[in-house]
Formats: structure tokens, C-alpha cells, sequence
């Protein structure tokens, strides 16, 4: 008994040296990390070695659970496991390893997954991110210019594609995040965290900004899409067989009204001081404007229309005030005396001096814009203000029949840079001048503003424009023709613009309109006779403008164009 104490002791250290040795090999097998955290005070024991253990025979049964070489041992699933943990776990051993992951995966998301050894993450990750890149490459790519258009005046789909761009760069963020956490080095020092936490902020703000500031434009433009394009909004004077395959109905012009309601303060109602007539060419784009005075008597309706009926001798409203009689009366007075005569409108005013106008002039007009005059000093201020020339002074302020005097003046000069309130009374003074001039000012202000709306501006105020014109512009051309007026209008800015006015002269009074002379000029404008050869085609006249009223006539002679500096 006494000698088999030290067997069984000798035994027990062999047994002892066997398992270390065991775990010794499974620590080598694993990552340095893992290595580290799991040191034991069992390597004092292989340091020192006992002889007992070296002398006494271990068995090399293969069915021992001990044994190294056996396929159940420890050691093998642990060798086994440790390269799956190798593969998987793949980190970078520098700061500029781990940056450069980082930022590979932001811009290739799945990518920063693959090197961590995340392969199918990684995969689903990058295939969905060629999916989607893919995809809205392949859409826009059909015709870019028609699909944003066709996105810009669909409100719902508008806002369904701003969701689904946010939560892209909710996912894309979160991508970046953990790939930069799966691949960062262990151990590391404190700084290399920072620098690293640093960078992938930096990323995600530098990714995330153009996705938040074009989900901003959407919605803004959603807003205002479904603000100004009334789908509930009804009109009795629209076209008539309207489709989108045939947006104009067939015919080679299309005709809109626009109208400037000068409803400031201390006016009562909205009077439409401004009236042009916009006539496109649908096929070429060529486009001739039609300014007619406000004050202009006696407005005809169409002779199938109820307010002919009406107003069979023309438009008065028999008060015997001169001022009620005008066309700038039509809108308001109209709807007051024959509520619902032309059937269910949402503008009835509108309705009316958009047939008062055709009559007149004896084309259809199938639209109108109305444009309040005096929210538009909001839109001139959102695109920083516009340039323009004046030769004269023009009163801010002031009443002429009522003796009341302005309060300031705009100096004569060439490009005046105006803001908006400067610019309203631009195109709203009259004081100490007449209709015709501050009719044209008003067609200046317009070019001005077409002018300053240049690609920079529109992107980098578009959010301003976007709100004050909807609060500015009311229409009733119907939403599903937004694109289509988007082509035309391209087409329109290629084309040369002509400009009538119908201005005093020995054919045109206001007070006792000739209109048959007034279609005839319509007519000729719209469609003129072919030139002969070798002659020049007859000008109608006196009513197209000569010279550009725009332009600013110096004391020499000499034209100077607002676009001079």
C-alpha cells in the first residue's frame, strides 16, 4: 500500500500535464484576443515540468477523452472552431487599415462585411446595394428628364420615394457603423477609438446630407404641387377631350390667361390690372404674348357662352361708375352679379375674364395663372431680388386722380438690382404715368424674374421659391398636365417670344374697343401669311413693339441691356 501512494500521485500530475498540454493547443489555435484573455496559472506547471509526470506512461487509447490525437478530443473542435472564428473574425492590425475598410464600405456597402469574414451579410448587403443603384440608374436613364418631371407632379409617389431615400440612409448608416466595429483592431489605444468614431461621423454626415437635403426638395415640392394643383378644384371653362396621350385635345395651340390680382392693402377685392394672353405653338414652341389694358371697355363674351346672354352688348355692370365697367372689373363683379351662370367653379372670376378675353380677342383661352401682385414682391426676394433698366422715375406710392403724392421714387438707371418690395412698385406705379407704360414694366418684371431664376438660384433658394409660390399662384390647369406644360415651356424658351400691346392709337382706343380690328391683329400674330419672296410680310403694326422696352436708353443714343453688369 505504502508503494502505490506515489503511482497513484504520479498518475494525477500526468493526467494533469496531459490536459494542459490540451489546452495549450486549443489556446493555440485561437485568435491573440482570445489567447490573452484566457492565460491560467497552468503554464507555471509547464514550465516546471515534474518528473513523476515525465516517468509514468500515459495510455494512447482512441477512445480516450483526454487524448490529443482522438477525433472527439477537445483539441479538434477547438482547432475547428478557432479558424471559423479566424475567417470570421478577420480585423485589421493598423489605424490606416481600419480607416481604409471604413471607408471602402461606405462607399461599396457589404464590403467592410466581407473583409470582416461576414461573408453572406456582405453579399446580401452589396447585391442589394447594386439592386438599388442599378435600378434607379436603369429608370432614369429611359428618359431623365421626363421621369423627374413625371415624380415632381406626383405628390404620393413623391412622398413614398422621400420615405424609402430616408430609410436607405438609415440602413446605409448602419452598414458603415458595424463594418467599422467588426473590422477595428483589438487591442487598440483610446485615440485609435476616437479616430475611428471621428471618421465614420464624418462619413455618415457627408453621405447622409445630399439624401436629408433631397427628401427636404421633395417634400417641399410635393407641398406645393398638391397646394397649387387643386385636384378638388372644379372650372367651367376647361378644354374639353383632354387625355395625357393628347394633353392639348388635338389642337396646335394651347392658350393661357395670365392674370396679376392686385389685391394689396387698402384695396378691396382682387382687381386684375395685369392680362396677357400667352399663346404657345404646342408642335415648335414659338409663343406671341398679348398685353391688353386694363382699362378696356365694353369686353365681349363668346357667343356661346351664358354670359353673352348676359351681357349682349358687352360687359357692364350698369352702376354708371366707369370703374366697375373695365376689364379689371370682370373678375370681381361678375360672380356678384351672376353667381353660378357658367355652372360649378372653384374660381368664378377667373372663369369669367377667361371668356371675357376670348370673346374679345376671338381665340379660346383654355387656362389661367393668377399671379397676386402683392405677394410677388415674396417671390422676388426668394430669388435674391432682379435687375432691370429704368428710364423714367416711377412712383412708390401716390394717387393721381385723388392728388395724394408718392411717398418715394425709383431713380432712372441702367441695371437697378431692386428687392421685392421695390420691384412690386415697379410694376405697380402708375402715378404721374399711364396703362400702357406700367404695362410694359410689368412684362419687364417678368423677364426679370425668368432672367434671375437661373439653374445656381433655383437649387440654392428653391426652398423659398417653392413656398412663396405656393402662396402666391393659383391655376386651374389640371395636375396631370404638369409635365406636358414642362415640355412646352422648354420648347418656348428655345423659341423666339413675340410681343403685342394694345395701346392707344388711331385703331385702338380703350374706351370704345374695335374688335374685329383686335382679331384680325390676333390672328395675323398667331398665324401670318406666308412672306413673298423678295418682299418683306407687312407688319399689323403699330401694336407690336418697335424697340425693346426693356432696355435702358442712355443720353447718347445708346441701348444698354439690363444684363449690362
Amino acid at each position: 500500500m505504502p508503494d502505490q501512494a506515489p503511482r497513484r500521485g504520479g498518475a494525477r500530475r500526468a493526467e494533469r500535464s496531459t490536459r494542459f498540454r490540451v489546452r495549450r493547443q486549443a489556446r493555440a489555435t485561437e485568435p491573440p484576443d482570445a489567447s490573452a484573455a484566457s492565460e491560467s496559472p497552468a503554464v507555471v506547471l509547464h514550465d516546471a515540468p515534474s518528473v513523476a509526470a515525465a516517468a509514468v506512461p500515459v495510455p494512447a487509447s482512441p477512445t480516450s477523452p483526454t487524448s490529443p490525437t482522438s477525433p472527439t478530443s477537445p483539441s479538434a473542435p477547438a482547432r475547428r472552431g478557432g479558424a471559423r472564428r479566424r475567417r470570421r473574425g478577420r480585423r485589421t492590425t493598423s489605424l490606416a487599415g481600419t480607416l481604409g475598410v471604413t471607408t471602402l464600405g461606405a462607399f461599396v456597402p457589404g464590403s467592410g462585411y466581407l473583409y470582416a469574414g461576414r461573408r453572406f451579410l456582405g453579399a446580401v448587403v452589396l447585391l442589394g446595394w447594386l439592386a438599388v443603384v442599378g435600378g434607379v440608374a436603369w429608370w432614369f436613364a429611359r428618359d431623365l428628364q421626363g421621369q423627374v418631371v413625371d415624380l415632381a407632379f406626383d405628390p404620393v409617389l413623391l412622398q413614398a420615394v422621400t420615405l424609402g431615400l430616408v430609410l436607405v440612409m438609415f440602413v446605409w448608416a448602419f452598414v458603415v457603423l458595424t463594418s467599422h466595429r467588426l473590422v477595428r483592431q483589438r487591442p487598440r489605444p483610446r485615440w485609435h477609438t476616437v479616430v475611428g468614431n471621428v471618421t465614420v461621423g464624418v462619413l455618415v454626415l457627408v453621405g447622409a446630407a445630399p439624401v436629408l437635403l433631397a427628401a427636404r426638395y421633395a417634400m417641399v415640392t410635393a407641398d406645393t404641387v398638391d397646394s397649387v394643383f387643386d385636384e378638388e378644384a372644379t372650372t367651367a371653362t376647361a378644354p374639353e377631350h383632354v387625355t395625357d396621350e393628347d394633353p392639348w385635345a388635338g389642337q396646335s395651340r394651347v392658350n393661357v390667361l395670365l392674370l396679376g390680382g392686385d389685391g394689396g392693402q387698402g384695396r378691396t377685392g382682387v382687381r386684375t390690372d395685369t392680362v396677357i394672353l400667352v399663346s404657345m405653338d404646342t408642335t415648335t414652341g414659338r409663343t406671341v404674348m398679348f398685353s391688353l389694358p386694363r382699362n378696356m371697355m365694353n369686353a365681349q363674351f363668346p357667343e356661346d357662352s351664358p354670359l353673352h346672354d348676359a351681357y349682349p352688348d358687352g360687359y357692364s355692370t350698369g352702376y354708371g361708375d366707369p370703374g366697375y365697367d373695365m376689364l379689371n372689373a370682370v373678375y370681381g363683379q361678375v360672380p356678384q352679379q351672376h353667381p353660378g351662370i357658367l355652372g360649378t367653379s372653384s374660381n368664378e372670376g377667373a372663369d369669367a375674364i377667361k371668356q371675357a378675353v376670348s370673346g374679345s380677342l376671338g381665340v379660346p383661352v383654355d387656362y389661367y395663372v393668377l399671379v397676386n401682385l402683392e405677394g410677388f414682391k415674396t417671390v422676388v426676394d426668394a430669388i435674391g431680388g432682379i435687375t432691370v433698366n429704368i428710364n423714367e422715375p416711377v412712383a412708390i406710392n401716390g394717387n393721381t386722380d385723388a392728388g395724394i403724392p408718392p411717398t418715394d421714387w425709383l431713380d432712372p438707371g441702367p441695371a437697378q438690382h431692386l428687392d421685392g418690395f421695390h420691384a412690386l412698385w415697379y410694376a405697380r406705379g402708375r402715378y404721374g404715368s399711364d396703362d400702357y407704360a406700367r404695362m410694359d414694366r410689368q412684362r419687364c418684371a417678368i423677364d426679370a424674374v425668368i432672367d434671375a431664376a437661373d439653374p445656381q438660384t433655383l437649387m440654392t433658394r428653391y426652398v423659398q421659391l417653392a413656398q412663396a409660390g405656393k402662396e402666391v399662384v393659383q391655376t386651374d390647369v389640371p395636375r396631370t398636365l404638369g409635365p406636358a406644360f414642362v415640355d412646352l415651356l422648354l420648347k418656348v424658351k428655345e423659341s423666339k417670344v413675340r410681343s403685342v400691346v394694345f395701346r392707344s392709337s388711331d385703331k385702338f382706343f380703350s374706351g370704345d374697343p374695335d374688335f374685329d380690328y383686335m382679331q384680325e391683329v390676333v390672328r395675323k400674330a398667331i398665324d401670318p401669311d406666308p412672306k413673298p419672296k423678295g418682299k418683306k410680310r407687312r407688319n399689323l403694326a403699330e401694336t407690336e413693339d418697335p424697340v425693346d422696352v426693356c432696355a435702358y436708353t442712355a443720353d447718347d443714343d445708346t441701348t444698354v441691356s439690363a444684363a449690362a453688369d
